[in-house]
């Protein structure tokens, strides 16, 4: 079972859209947000329960060295470069997912 943990701003649109189109029979995922008033607020126990992480900006890389550098400690991040301009499933984005993703899963 691989872990995927997705990582955007709100965690509104982007994040909880990767969650939806990666989760499955051999895959758990779970999203946050990274701003105050995100749906989900990053926690430490979501990166320690994932196995590869993805945000989606490279800002959000750097916040999230800045924030949690004790909790990456063996950890992959990957970021996906996909900027805050799509919509929850919107094809564009699920599309984008799918080519980024789908390359760095076992």
């Amino acid at each position: 079972m691989q872990h995927l943990l997705f990582i955007c701003s709100r965690n509104r649109l982007r994040s909880p859209t990767a969650e939806q189109v990666f989760a499955g029979p051999d895959i758990e995922t779970d999203s946050a947000g990274l701003a105050p008033d995100a749906d989900c607020v990053l926690s430490p126990e979501q990166l320690e329960w994932a196995d590869l992480i993805f945000v989606m900006e490279r800002q959000h890389r750097a916040k999230l060295k800045q924030r949690f550098a004790g909790s990456l400690h063996g950890k992959k991040v990957v970021c996906l470069d996909i900027p805050d301009r799509y919509q929850f499933m919107q094809p564009e984005l699920v599309a984008l997912l799918e080519q980024k993703v789908s390359q760095h899963l076992r």
